[in-house]
This record gives C-alpha cells, sequence and structure tokens, in this order.
C-alpha cells in the first residue's frame, strides 16, 4: 500500500485531477470537498501528506492549515497548500505555515516533484 494523501478543494474537477495523478503514482488518495471535515478525515486516515486549496466554499485552508499545525498529533503531517492566489510564498515562513506551495493551474510533473519531495523527507 502507497503512502496516504488527503485532498480537501471544493472543485470537483480538480479532486479529479489530484485523485487520477496521484493514484497514477502508486498514492493512497482521499479526496474531501468539505473543510469542516478535515480533521475528522485526518484523525481517521492519518495521511502521510495533506493538500489543500486556499480558498474552500466554507472555510479558508490558511486557517484550517493554522490549526492542523497548533494540532500536536498533527503538526508533523506535511501540508501543500494549492491556490490561484500567487502571492502565497510568503505565508512559509511564518508560524502555522504550510510545507510547501503549489500554483494553480499547476504542472502534473510540477506536482509530482512536490509531493514527492515532502512525502520523501
Amino acid at each position: 500500500m502507497g503512502k496516504r494523501i488527503l485532498a480537501i478543494d471544493d472543485n470537483p474537477a480538480i479532486l479529479d485531477i489530484l485523485n487520477e495523478i496521484l493514484s497514477f503514482e502508486g498514492y493512497e488518495v482521499v479526496t474531501i470537498s468539505d473543510g469542516r471535515k478535515v480533521f475528522d478525515t485526518v484523525e481517521k486516515m492519518h495521511p502521510d501528506l495533506i493538500l489543500l486549496d486556499v480558498m474552500l466554499d466554507d472555510l479558508d485552508g490558511r486557517e484550517i492549515c493554522r490549526a492542523l499545525k497548533k494540532n500536536r498529533f498533527f503538526s508533523d503531517i506535511p501540508v501543500i497548500m494549492i491556490s490561484a492566489t500567487h502571492d502565497l510564498m510568503s505565508l512559509l515562513n511564518q508560524p502555522g505555515a504550510p510545507d510547501d506551495f503549489i500554483a494553480k493551474p499547476f504542472d502534473i510533473y510540477y506536482l509530482i516533484s512536490k509531493v514527492n519531495h515532502q512525502l520523501a523527507a
């Protein structure tokens, strides 16, 4: 069984693409579109990596990331934020920041490279 990745995005097409790409790479992928389900899903799934959209319909992905990083049970899980907002690189060195950032639209090989890098660390 491959490493587990949790992908959170409010766009079903993005979730389908992430699932297809990462499953093909041998990862076990779980997708959710409701930000309110993140903590329950993380607790049940114990993902090795989280891909998290910044702008969710119901919540701000940056707030979810900060809450994950403050939680002693989840703080070691790498989080890659995905967003069409290109100015988030400055957030990477702040408390509760994601471990990396990918801008939408993303290149498939760039996504795979970033995921592999975080999972190899």
